[in-house]
């Protein structure tokens, strides 16, 4: 039975359209150039932020980002960064008992804008508010704490493997890999996330299926 689904954030709740194209316009590149270079790091298994620094080298990544937010040009976030299938598919999880539950590797002002879209979970939290990153085991030990479930009825969604599904699934929890953004898409059918994944997603909707047939199986 799944009592708690936790969400990953970026390329799952919302999209990274606006995040990349407020770099490049702040670096003076071209969009293409910066979406071009994230896809190479993505497919190298590197760090996004290593697409800054191959536009840029030598970049001050944080201080690029202070800079930004000092200028007015910080981060942004509204209802049309949010994936179309988000509010029906939380709205529907709340309606069917289950806790829902966002966290995921973003700043504390993702977290102030996050909230401030009034979206329906009971809880929204990020990296930067709990000090701590995934992949690390500490976040997962975090995600368990307010998930106020245990680790075989908490459901954790995300679109990277790294990051999401093997972190969540060596903590003990479900996990559903989503196939969204170029991570997801990229590493789909890769033998290690069909093998660790419970379960594989195309849209967020399927969730409620996935919950619902997990009672079934437990008989409740």
């Amino acid at each position: 039975m799944i009592e708690t689904v936790v969400f990953d954030v970026g390329e799952t709740i919302t999209r990274d359209d606006r995040y990349w194209a407020a770099w490049a316009d702040w670096l003076e590149i071209p969009r293409h150039t910066l979406s071009a270079l994230v896809g190479a790091v993505v497919a190298r298994g590197q760090d996004n932020a290593e697409a800054l620094r191959l536009a840029r080298p030598g970049i001050d990544v944080a201080a690029e980002y202070h800079a930004r937010e000092a200028a007015g040009r910080g981060e942004r976030l509204d209802e049309s960064d949010l994936y179309e299938d988000v509010r029906p598919a939380l709205t529907e999880l709340r309606g069917m008992g289950v806790r829902v539950v966002i966290a995921g590797n973003q700043t504390t002002i993702a977290g102030d804008l996050l909230r401030g879209l009034s979206l329906p979970a009971d809880l929204i939290a990020t990296s930067g508010e709990w000090g701590v990153a995934k992949p690390q085991p500490a976040f997962f030990e975090r995600v368990l704490e307010v998930a106020q479930a245990a680790p075989a009825r908490t459901l954790y969604v995300g679109d990277h493997p790294a990051n999401d599904v093997f972190p969540a699934k060596a903590a003990g929890l479900r996990t559903a890999h989503l196939r969204r953004g170029p991570w997801g898409h990229l590493w789909a059918d890769t033998p290690e996330v069909v093998a660790s994944a419970d379960w594989q997603v195309d849209s967020l909707t399927q969730l409620v299926e996935v919950v619902e047939d997990a009672r079934r199986s437990s008989g409740s």
